[in-house]
């Protein structure tokens, strides 16, 4: 699998028989084989999570078959057009066969929409969307216990699954609680690699993680370094 960072929780893996793209917001695109199918996946409506300009800029490349995968959050007025692209809507705790020997299994967000575990003929990919333990300073002890509940509860479904290659939010706005997603994910999944997203341009974040966890050192990435090809 070939994997190019796009921005904040964009991510463009490319294998063989297809591209898969993860919750485009903002960036640019590489060059694409116009003959190569592209999946994209959108996790939810936030905007900073999906924005249907990217169906207008695969489309200007003369991508020739566009599948576009869209939580059900996403209001239908917002799904893209064109003879080329096909939409298909997904609801969370569902499989879903996609093509090019594609399955899909969805994850109930903890804020909104879905989270994706991709299985492919090269791997299987996670990415979380919004998915995480968002504990916050200033909400109350019912809410903060409820959240990481919740969040254990949807990972505790992938402990039995390897992961290849996972996206994961690592959000400073969290201040002390920044990594507790990431580190109960590494802990209880058997993953390769893990590519921290959501950071807000703060890339340094990584950085910080590893240097109070050097144990995940090789495993957890520095995003904005993954170049085509790794």
């Amino acid at each position: 699998m070939n994997i190019t960072y796009i921005y904040h929780s964009g991510f463009l893996v490319e294998t063989m028989h297809c591209y898969y793209l993860f919750d485009y917001y903002k960036g640019t695109l590489p060059a694409l084989q116009k003959d190569k199918p592209i999946l994209v996946f959108s996790s939810h409506r936030h905007k900073d999570h999906y924005n249907p300009e990217i169906f207008t800029l695969l489309q200007e490349q003369g991508m020739e078959r566009i599948i576009a995968v869209l939580s059900k959050d996403i209001p239908v007025k917002k799904y893209p057009t064109g003879a080329n692209i096909e939409t298909i809507k997904v609801t969370f705790h569902q499989n879903y066969q996609l093509p090019y020997n594609t399955t899909l299994k969805t994850l109930l967000s903890t804020d909104q929409g879905v989270a994706f575990l991709l299985q492919c003929p090269e791997g299987t990919i996670y990415h979380a969307g919004d998915l995480n333990d968002w504990v916050w300073e200033g909400e109350s002890e019912q809410y903060n216990k409820q959240m990481t509940g919740s969040y254990r509860h949807e990972i505790d479904m992938l402990k039995d699954t390897p992961v290849d290659v996972a996206f994961l939010p690592l959000d400073t706005r969290q201040e002390k609680d920044y990594a507790r997603g990431m580190l109960y994910f590494l802990k209880k999944v058997r993953v390769a690699k893990v590519y921290p997203m959501h950071y807000w341009e703060k890339p340094e974040v990584s950085d910080r993680f590893l240097g109070e966890y050097p144990e995940y050192e090789g495993i957890v990435m520095h995003t904005e370094e993954t170049e085509k090809g790794e």
